[in-house]
C-alpha cells in the first residue's frame, strides 16, 4: 500500500547532524555516568549514585533520548538533524535531573520490595518496533513483539509501529493491547505499517487500529506513508473524530486525492490546538488543496505547515495563501514544488508581511517568476520574521529581481542558508547579493548559487564574501559556466579552507547563458565585463590575512 516518495530528487547539498556515531553515543553515556555519580547539589541532598548505578541509569537515559531525538528526525526527513540534536540533549537532562533527585536505592533482595517512587531507573516511555528489518507481522510474531505493552504498570506514553507491515491477524493481537493503553497514549506513528498487504486487508487492519484507539488523547498522530486515498483517510474515522487535542498531524506520502483531503476535513472536528501539519507528497491538486485550506483556517496555533509536491495551482495555492493568514504564529512554511505562479507569489506576499516569527521559508520550484519572487522578498524585507532559512531555487528568476533579493537578504541578518539555485540570476545578480551579505550576517552558513548561469565574476563575488564569515561551512556554484581561470581563481581564495567550497564537477566553461549571446559584439561583453570587474573590486580579500 505504501506509495514510493516522490521527492527524490538530489539537493544541492546535505550536512546532516543526525543520527550520532555510536562513539559519540558511547561518549554521552560516559558523560551521564560521571554526572550521575559526582558529588553536586543533588547528591549532597539526596545522596550519591554508586558507580554501577550510575552506569545502568546512563545507558537507559542515552537510550530513551536518542528514541525519542529519532522519532523527530525521522518526522523532518529533509532536515539536517539540528532539531533532532537539540531534543536529544534536552531529554537527557530531563531525565538526569530526575534521576539524581531520587537519589540512591536502598539495598533490596527482591523486585517486588522496591516501589516506584524508591526507583531510581528511569521508565520506559517510548516503544519502537520500526528499527531492524523491514518485514509482515503475523499473529505469533506480534504476540512476543508486543508484550512490553502488556505489561502490568508501563509508562508507555508513545508508540511508533512504522516499518513493521501488520496483516489481520497481528491487528487482532494488538486490538486489545491498544485498548487498554488509549488512556495513558500521547503519540502514536502508525507510518508505513501496512506496506505490501492487499487492499482489503490493509483497510480492516487500520479500521482495527481505529477502532482500539478511539477516545484516546492524542497530542501527535502519524499515519503518512500507507497510501491511504479516500478509502484510507475513512478507514481510521473513529480516532480522526475522536481527536480534540492534536498538536502534530502527519499525512506525508498518501496519494491524498481531492477526495480523500476532503474527508480529512470532514472528519477532523477540532484543530484549535494544532501546531504541527505536514502534507507532503500528495497527488492533492487544487480542489484538495481549497480542503486543506479549510483545516489550516481552523488551526490559529499552527507553527509548522508542510504541502509540498502536491501538485497544487493557482487556485489551490490562493486559498492556502489566504488561509494561512490566520495562522500568525508560523515559524516553518513549506510549500515547494507545485504550480503556483506568479499569482500565488502576490497573494503568498500579502500573508508572510504579517508573520513575526517565521524562520524557515521554503518556496522552490513554484515558478514563481520575478513578479512573484519580487512580491515574496519585498513582503519578508517590511516583516518582523527572523528568517534563518530562505529557499527560492527553480522558481525562473532573472537579473530583474536580485535587487530586491539583495535588500531582503541584507535586512535578515539571522539568515543561516540562502538556496536560490537553478535560476537566471547571472553575474549582475549574484554580486548584487553577494554585496548584500558582506556587513553582519554572522550566523550565515550555506550558500547555494548552482546553475544560474555565473561566470568568473560573479563566482568571485560570492567567494570573497563566504570566505570571510566566521563558521561558514559551505558555497555551492556548481552547473555555472565560470571560466577555467575563474575556477583557479575561486580555489586560491579557499586555499585555507577548501572543505567550504563544494564540487564544481557540473561546470561548464564553455556554456553560454542563452542561445542570442552568440549575436552579441564583444564590445558590449567587454563593457558588461569591466563593469563587473568594477564592482568586484570592493570584494576582494587579502589571502596572507
Amino acid at each position: 500500500m505504501a506509495a514510493d516518495s516522490l521527492d527524490s530528487r538530489p539537493h544541492a547539498f546535505s550536512i546532516k547532524l543526525w543520527p550520532p556515531s555510536l562513539p559519540t553515543r558511547q561518549a554521552l553515556i560516559e558523560r551521564i555516568t560521571n554526572n550521575l555519580s559526582s558529588k553536586t547539589i543533588f547528591t549532597e541532598k539526596y545522596g550519591s549514585l554508586t558507580t554501577e548505578q550510575a552506569t545502568d541509569n546512563a545507558k537507559r537515559i542515552e537510550d530513551i533520548a536518542f528514541s525519542t531525538a529519532n522519532q523527530q528526525f525521522e518526522r523532518e526527513p529533509d532536515g539536517d538533524g539540528g532539531s533532532a540534536v537539540q531534543l536529544y540533549a534536552k531529554e537527557c537532562s530531563k531525565l538526569i535531573l530526575e534521576v539524581l533527585k531520587k537519589g540512591p536505592v536502598a539495598k533490596v533482595e527482591t523486585r517486588e520490595t522496591v516501589s516506584e517512587e524508591e526507583s531510581v531507573t528511569p521508565r520506559e516511555t517510548v516503544f519502537d518496533i520500526s528499527k531492524g528489518k523491514r518485514d509482515f507481522i503475523e499473529a505469533e510474531e506480534a504476540e512476543e513483539l508486543l508484550k512490553p505493552l502488556k505489561e502490568p504498570g508501563n509508562a508507555y506514553t508513545k508508540i511508533c509501529f512504522s516499518n513493521r507491515s501488520f496483516g489481520l491477524g497481528a491487528a487482532r493481537v494488538a486490538e486489545p493491547i491498544l485498548t487498554s493503553l488509549k488512556g495513558q497514549l500521547k503519540e502514536v506513528d502508525l507510518s508505513d505499517f501496512v506496506a505490501g498487504r492487499p487492499e482489503v486487508e490493509a483497510l480492516d487492519v487500520m479500521n482495527i487500529f481505529s477502532n482500539a484507539l478511539e477516545g484516546s488523547i492524542l497530542s501527535s498522530l502519524n499515519l503518512s506513508e500507507n497510501a491511504l486515498g479516500e478509502k484510507g483517510v475513512r478507514a481510521f474515522e473513529a480516532l480522526l473524530q475522536s481527536q480534540r487535542s492534536l498538536e502534530e498531524l502527519y499525512l506525508m506520502n498518501n496519494g491524498i486525492s481531492k477526495e480523500a483531503a476532503g474527508a480529512v476535513s470532514e472528519l477532523i472536528p477540532s484543530t484549535e490546538n494544532l501546531r504541527v501539519l505536514h502534507f507532503f507528497n500528495n497527488m492533492t491538486g487544487d480542489k484538495g488543496a481549497v480542503s486543506i485550506a479549510e483545516v489550516v483556517k481552523r488551526s490559529p496555533l499552527l507553527e509548522n505547515f508542510r504541502c509540498s509536491s502536491t501538485r497544487v495551482g493557482s487556485e489551490g495555492g490562493i486559498a492556502l495563501s489566504e488561509a494561512l493568514e490566520n495562522c500568525t504564529h508560523l515559524k516553518k512554511l513549506d510549500l515547494r514544488d507545485n504550480m503556483f505562479g506568479t499569482e500565488v507569489g502576490v497573494s503568498l506576499s500579502k500573508t508572510i508581511s504579517s508573520y513575526k516569527h517565521l524562520t524557515e521559508l521554503y518556496l522552490s520550484d513554484l515558478n514563481l517568476e520575478d513578479e512573484g519572487a519580487i512580491a515574496i522578498v519585498n513582503a519578508l524585507k517590511e516583516s518582523a520574521s527572523p528568517i534563518e532559512v530562505l529557499e527560492m531555487a527553480g522558481n525562473e528568476i532573472t537579473v530583474k529581481a536580485a535587487s530586491a533579493i539583495a535588500a531582503c537578504v541584507a535586512a535578515k541578518q539571522d539568515l543561516n542558508k540562502l538556496n536560490l539555485s537553478e535560476n537566471e540570476l547571472k553575474d549582475e545578480g549574484s554580486i548584487q547579493i553577494a554585496k548584500s551579505m558582506e556587513e553582519g550576517h554572522s550566523k550565515l552558513q550555506y550558500i547555494d548559487m548552482s546553475t544560474n548561469y555565473i561566470r568568473r565574476a560573479g563566482a568571485q563575488a560570492l567567494a570573497n564574501v563566504a570566505v570571510k564569515k566566521e563558521g561558514f561551512k559551505l558555497l555551492n556554484i556548481d552547473g555555472n559556466i565560470i571560466s577555467e581561470e575563474g575556477i583557479e581563481e575561486v580555489k586560491e581564495i579557499f586555499k585555507k579552507s577548501p572543505e567550504l567550497l563544494g564540487a564544481l564537477d557540473e561546470n561548464d566553461p564553455d556554456g553560454e547563458e542563452e542561445e542570442e549571446e552568440e549575436e552579441e559584439g564583444e564590445g558590449e561583453e567587454n563593457e558588461e565585463g569591466n563593469e563587473l570587474e568594477s564592482k568586484l573590486k570592493n570584494l576582494e580579500v587579502d589571502q596572507d590575512d
